[in-house]
Formats: structure tokens, sequence, C-alpha cells
């Protein structure tokens, strides 16, 4: 990239003015008895005076004037804080800590305003930021059923105001929730905050807050004798999926080092970033490193398509009337004017040689997106595949006497009747398999026995390109990846059932009732485990196809959502009827019947 000027902030005139000036204006302090009493409490009365609302306008907070009061408020907790040691503040805020299900984290983030590391305040305010909207939306979810997606209508919710009041919510909303407050959270983890640019008073003052939330909030669950229950992390089940790329070598690490201190990718104001980033990566504090360096290619990226699609405007933070130029916009396919996105042509090719980079861009060409919702399904639907084939060794008992062997089920005329329905839906479904796999062409009974896993792989094999998504299909995507899961469920659940009830058959403890309707069941899984086989099928199909969603007009995208969700609606059911304390054999064929002839009507008229 050519040489460029220097880029002394990202910040638009009026947002910087709002964090760097704003609060810092006025010199006069505030009593800390007003804002936190003898025993600790947090004194939100009076904290929440400092907010104002516009004039004529009840429910418009005047972000400007807000700031401007609470900027003495900041500095008084910011020095009161200081004046702690780590122990002083673990005993005294601790405990009140705890609601966010982070309380170390957040006693080590405690401790950042005293380091002489450059992007020490930074870090832990997006670590604050991170802890705390995961937190809020825990308190929601005891209310709510679905929390919002964006922070800023989390913090306008309902809700929320149900549980700590309109007041607090407003003073949230000043450092966190609209682009025209303060607006910490986003500035920085988009990369747009150089780390100078962030007073560590606000890491002191929403680190207060934190604490005082959790009084707010054990107040609320004492008097309705409520527990606030927190949501599971999202966890790296399959560890190989990220052993993709060359090894991270001490000679790599230096090269990389180099290239950050000349790259004009970086801005120079952005370079503590950087630095830091490298540093924790070799001391093995790989969560700072991604809290670090995350934001920062998100910046370097911004760069590239503001100068690449002469729009340099767009580098810095927007102003309540535009929006932020982020992932969502960097990687569509056109801009809003309909030119062509340069950002991703440029890069197709390599911006620069060295014969550690040839490695990773070799790395780079031949892979494949894992985590992205396309690249799960897929390794849901290999899952399923693998999950299935291990129905053949399922065990059977040996039946002898005349009562057991009536336990048989179902008869030879539904056999025949599925048998043709599910012919009938291969047929459709081959049609659909030959513009990605010629040799789709196979016998019937061919695409549901031994064939069907290496066929199966072949297909989920096929290169399928995630960068341009619309909203459908990640729906669709969503919906496909539900159905797979519920798939897996039967599985699983079906073989763990079958040798339960075997050894219980082996050691003669089966009723009478049992032993038949383990009979019935053994028998109604042959049937089961075709149709699942189908299923896994027919989901690759759709997984293959979804990029043609977006060409439905609106009424058969409605009419394909519907077909999905009787789909998803059949499997939900299916794994209550195959659960160990149900074993509704009857039942699951007459579901699996009806669904066979939903999917077949769906797809003779497709």
């Amino acid at each position: 990239m050519a040489t460029v000027e220097p880029i002394n902030t990202c910040l638009s005139s009026e947002v910087h003015y709002m964090v760097c000036t704003l609060g810092l204006d006025k010199t006069d302090r505030t009593d800390l008895e007003t804002i936190v009493n003898v025993s600790g409490q947090i004194c939100w009365e009076n904290i929440t005076s400092y907010v104002q609302t516009l004039e004529n306008e009840e429910q418009s907070l005047d972000f400007v004037q807000s700031v401007r009061l609470l900027g003495p408020v900041c500095k008084t907790v910011h020095l009161y804080l200081l004046s702690l040691t780590r122990k002083q503040f673990e005993d005294q805020y601790g405990l009140w800590l705890g609601w966010t299900n982070n309380k170390e984290l957040l006693i080590e983030v405690f401790e950042a305003p005293r380091s002489s590391q450059q992007t020490a305040v930074a870090l832990g305010l997006m670590k604050l930021t991170a802890c705390l909207e995961r937190a809020l939306g825990d308190v929601y979810l005891m209310i709510g059923s679905e929390c919002p997606f964006l922070l800023r209508e989390l913090m306008a919710s309902q809700e929320l105001v149900m549980v700590f009041g309109q007041g607090v919510m407003n003073i949230l909303r000043v450092f966190l929730g609209s682009p025209r407050s303060l607006n910490l959270r986003n500035i920085l983890w988009h990369g747009f905050a150089a780390p100078q640019e962030i007073p560590p008073m606000y890491l002191s003052m929403l680190l207060l807050l934190t604490a005082g939330l959790g009084q707010l909030l054990e107040q609320h669950l004492l008097q309705r004798t409520s527990k606030l229950e927190h949501r599971p992390y999202f966890q790296f089940t399959q560890l190989e999926d990220l052993a993709v790329f060359p090894d991270f070598n001490e000679e790599a690490l230096k090269t990389a080092e180099n290239l950050i201190e000349k790259s004009n990718f970086i801005m120079e104001i952005m370079l503590p970033y950087w630095r830091e980033g490298f540093t924790a990566y070799t001391q093995q504090r790989y969560d700072d490193c991604v809290i670090l360096l995350l934001p920062q290619m998100e910046m370097g990226l911004r760069r590239i398509f503001t100068t690449s699609n002469n729009c340099s405007n767009r580098l810095l933070t927007a102003e309540s009337t535009t929006l932020f130029t982020t992932f969502d916009e960097m990687l569509v396919q056109h801009l809003d004017n309909q030119d062509v996105n340069q950002l991703p042509l440029i890069l197709g090719e390599p911006l620069m040689e060295s014969q550690w980079l040839t490695k990773i861009i070799s790395s780079t060409s031949s892979y494949r997106s894992r985590f992205h919702p396309i690249g799960r399904l897929k390794q849901q639907l290999r899952d399923c595949v693998k999950s299935l084939q291990k129905w053949d060794g399922i065990p059977r008992p040996r039946v002898e006497s005349a009562h057991d062997k009536s336990g048989f089920y179902p008869d030879s005329t539904e056999r025949i009747l599925h048998g043709s329905l599910t012919e009938e839906i291969i047929y459709n479904l081959m049609n659909q398999l030959l513009p990605h796999y010629k040799e789709a062409i196979l016998p019937v009974h061919c695409l549901l026995t031994h064939l069907q896993p290496e066929l199966m792989t072949k297909l989920l094999d096929v290169q399928m390109y995630s960068l341009y998504c619309p909203r459908i299909v990640l729906e669709v995507v969503a919906l496909l990846r539900k159905v797979t899961s519920q798939c897996l469920s039967i599985s699983e659940q079906v073989m763990s059932n079958t040798a339960t009830r075997y050894q219980q058959w082996i050691d003669k403890s089966l009723r009478s009732r049992q032993r038949h309707n383990y009979l019935r069941m053994l028998n109604s899984i042959d049937f089961l485990h075709s149709v699942l086989n189908l299923f896994t099928l027919l989901l690759t199909v759709e997984l293959l196809n979804v990029q043609r969603v977006s060409e439905k007009t609106s009424s058969e995208c409605h009419h394909y959502l519907k077909f999905l969700k009787s789909m998803l609606q059949y499997t939900e059911n299916m794994v209550t009827c195959t659960s160990p304390d149900k074993n509704k054999w009857d039942e699951s064929w007459d579901l699996t019947k009806k669904i066979l002839l939903k999917v077949k009507n769906f797809y003779s008229k497709s």
C-alpha cells in the first residue's frame, strides 16, 4: 500500500470531544459521601440526579450535559478506587460483583488504572463491558423470553427497568447505550479508540456502577425470592477444527513483530494494541491477545475498505445520523450506491511476501469456513451420518415365544407405504443433487444403505462460499441446524435406549409389558433408521442449494420456511417419543407417515 498521512485519531470531532474533553472540563470535585455511603452502598439517587433530559422531550437524554455533570463524579470515584488496595476493594465490593458470574475477572480489572501498560485501561474496559452486557442479558431473561441482540436495545428494555429502575438504566445509557453518548463499549470493541484516548476515570466509574447494580439486584431477588440463572458460555468442543494454520513459532513471531512496525495496515496510534497483543500471546494470555487484536483487525480492514472504495470519511466513528462502518458493511458484495465493494477483491491477492507468509497464504487458499453457520451445519451433518452408521451394531435378542413375536410392528402394508413414499422423495432429491454431484444417479436403495455415508462425505466436501449470506439464507441455515441437531439427538437416544434394554433383556429384568415394548422399538427402528438417513440426505441437499433461497419470492420463502419448521416440529416430537420414559412407538410411526407425506408433497410441487 502507498504511504499515507499519519492519522491522529479515528474518533470524529464530536465523539472525540464527548469522550476526551467534555467530562474533564469541570475542575470541581464531588463529595465521596454523596456517591458511596459508609457501608459501601452506592447512592443511586444522588448519581442519577446528574442525568439530564432535553427540554420538552422527557424520554430523550441530554447526553452532552449529562456527561459534563457526571465528569466530577467520575473523578471522585476514580480517586477513591485508587486509594484502595486490591484486598480492600475485594472485601468491600467482591460480593456485589458476583452477579456478573465474572467476579475474579473484574477484580483484575480493578488493577488496570495502576498499570504502566498503555493498553491496560482500554483492555479493562473491553472486558468489563463484555461481562456487563452478558450479565445484563441474564437479568433480562429473568423476565423476558429472548434477549435483545443490540446492547442499546437491551438497556432500553422495560425488563431491566423493572429490576434496576429507569434512573439507573439512564446512567448506563450515558456510558454505553447510544451513539450520541460516550458509547465506550462500541468505540473500543470496533477498534476506533486509541488506548491513550480513554480517560481512566470511566473505567473506575463503570466498575463501581457494576458493583452498585449487584446491590440493587440483591434487593430485587430478596423481595421476590427468585434466583438469577446464568447462561452457559460457548465452548469449542472440537479443538481440531482450530488446527488449520502453521505453528506460530518464535521465528514467525519475530517476523510478525517486525511487520507491524512497518505495515500501513496498522495505524501508528494503534500500535500499542498490537505490541501488547503479541506480548500477551508469548505469555499465553490468549484471551487478552484476542480481545486486543480482534478490534484492530476490524480497524485495519476498515482502513483498506475506505481507501479502496474512496470513502475515507468512513474511517472515523459515526455520528448519531450515520452507522459505524463495521464488518457487516465491509464484507457486503455491493456498497449502498451499488458499486462493487473492492475490499474482498484486494484481500484475495497477497499484499506482501516472505517465506513465512507464503505458508500462511497457502493455508488460506485451502481453508474452508469452520465456524460460519454453514461450516457448523456441515459438521453437524457429518456427526449425524457417523451416528446413524452405528445403528448396524445395535444388539438384538433372540425371540422365541409367540407372545414376544407378536410385538413386531408395523405390518407389511405400512412398510410398503413407507417404502414407496421414500422412493418418490429420493427421486425428487436426486434431481436437485445433479448440479453438485454427477454421480448421484444411483439406485434408490443404495442412497439409504451402505453407500450413503460415502455419498454424504462427497456431498459435504463440495465447496460452498459463505462470504455473502443474505439474512434469509442465514435464517434457513439456522433452521437446518436445529433439525440436524434433533436428528442427532434421536439417533444417540435410540442407541442408548436399545443398549440399556438389551442388557435388561439378558438379565431377565424386564416385565412382560416392557419386553413387548422393547420388541416394538426394535422393529420400529428399522424404518426410523431409513427415515433419518433420508433426512440427512434431504438436509444436505437443502444446504447445497441454500444460496438459491434469496432468489425466491416472499411467498415462496414463507412456504419454504413453513416446510422446514414442520420438519423441526417432527424431529422435536420424535425426540420426545423415543425418550426412555415415553417409548411411544405407535405415535412415532404415525408422526413419520405424516411428515413423509408432507415432504413428498413439498418436493412434488417444487
